[in-house]
């Protein structure tokens, strides 16, 4: 019979790996947390009107790679693609917005595109986003980057930097796509038929094709800081003040638009720079009117969203070290009825201490027993066989170095392993 393999795009997450993204989803979440962010949990799918209104009909996601199908009930319902829309969604629905402001809320979630795998990019991938709606000044601006820059830190990278601009606002914008309809009209029989139905739609889509015939003609467009309003200009002017001001470093990069339409103002990457890595490994901004879109009062809105899988390639590249998996505690190894039935008996015990103790359930011999406790790293084995079960008690061994001390069994039971290996000390003293 043929095997049944993963589908193209996805990958396991293996249990001798997955110490390392428990370990930096803790990091990551700690590091939220101190910025005010709690956990909200969004269903991974939606109603497909949700992300062709939120996210946008021009772009990439929800023209080419958006995961859609028709439910039972002849509903279109869609794999979620991103975290944000979803946000928006749920804030609404539940009245988040009419408590206390700004609301706060992170995820750490799997979502879904039909685009090309490549490294660091799956078709089911997994992400950290961070939302906060109602604040609209750029002090949040600064906090939402500022909490973006402290999981890089958290992660370990070195060789990242935060790429900032401002793509303005729905009362500067206008102009901006008319000078690029205007410039782009001069290439069209230039540019690839997705972006030749953008022109009209929404020219600043063209500046983010992947296309190498298109991005070469963008690079000669014009610049949006050329036709931000006052205030968008006073509102970058002071996300700029506010970053230099908790030292935090970024270059200007007048080319960034993120690959999604509901962006305003303030967009920012952090671009990670070593050799064999680079790629963007967090991407945010503003989504001032994306409240609004989806049925409620104009609230503004700021985020960024983080890929797991980049974020542990690039650690990997940066030889960030994580610590050690976990191994057993204790591998009781047991001979005959009445030493198998005490060795469960104390790792029973055991275990109600959040110790990790291993018995045998394999029917092995007493030598096999001690390879395998060996291979899987136990840090100490006791042997119970018919003498240790009589007597209660029993050498314990320490597997790093085979130092071995006597103890009492019932005294392992009731008060833990650290009580009796302070034994070892007293051995050594």
């Amino acid at each position: 019979m043929e095997k049944i393999t993963a589908q193209k795009g996805t990958k396991y997450l293996l249990p001798a790996e997955s110490y390392r993204w428990q370990q930096l989803e803790r990091a990551l979440q700690q590091t939220v947390a101190a910025y005010g962010f709690k956990e909200i949990r969004l269903p991974t799918f939606e109603a497909t009107e949700l992300f062709t209104r939120g996210v946008g009909e021009t772009t990439d996601v929800v023209g080419k790679e958006m995961y859609t199908f028709n439910d039972k009930g002849g509903r279109s319902i869609t794999l979620r693609p991103e975290g944000t829309a979803g946000t928006v969604r749920a804030v609404l629905e539940h009245g988040l917005l009419a408590g206390a402001l700004p609301v706060r809320a992170y995820y750490l979630q799997s979502c879904f595109r039909y685009e090309k795998p490549q490294s660091g990019r799956l078709r089911e991938f997994h992400q950290l986003g961070i939302e906060m709606f109602g604040a609209a000044e750029p002090q949040a601006d600064v906090q939402v980057i500022a909490a973006a820059a402290a999981c890089i830190r958290a992660a370990g990278l070195k060789k990242v930097e935060l790429q900032l601009n401002s793509i303005g606002c729905p009362h500067c914008r206008p102009k901006y796509h008319a000078a690029l309809r205007e410039y782009f009209a001069g290439h069209i029989d230039e540019l690839c038929d997705t972006c030749r139905a953008r022109l009209e739609r929404n020219p600043l889509r063209i500046l983010d094709c992947k296309s190498p015939i298109c991005s070469a003609i963008a690079k000669g467009a014009p610049l949006m800081r050329e036709y931000l309003c006052e205030d968008c200009r006073d509102h970058f002017a002071k996300v700029r003040a506010g970053l230099a001001n908790i030292g935090i470093p970024y270059v200007e990069n007048p080319t960034i638009v993120r690959g999604l339409d509901y962006y305003t103002r303030t967009v920012f990457e952090f671009v990670h720079t070593g050799a064999g890595a680079q790629g963007v490994v967090c991407g945010g901004g503003r989504y001032d009117g994306l409240v609004e879109e989806l049925g409620g009062k104009p609230t503004p809105g700021i985020g960024f969203g983080m890929g797991i899988e980049r974020l542990l390639m690039v650690m990997e590249a940066e030889g960030v070290e994580f610590a050690p998996d976990r191994t057993p505690d204790l591998y009781l190894c047991s001979m005959g009825e009445a030493g198998r039935a005490l060795a469960e008996r104390i790792a029973a015990a055991l275990r109600e201490r959040k110790l990790w103790a291993e018995t045998d359930l394999m029917g092995r011999g007493l030598k096999p027993q001690m390879k395998y406790a060996n291979k899987i790293g136990a840090q100490y084995v006791v042997v119970l066989g018919e003498d240790e079960v009589a007597t209660g008690r029993a050498k314990l061994k320490r597997m790093a170095d085979g130092a071995e001390i006597e103890i009492e069994l019932a005294a392992l039971a009731r008060d833990g392993l650290a009580a009796v290996t302070a034994g070892f000390e007293k051995e050594e003293a």
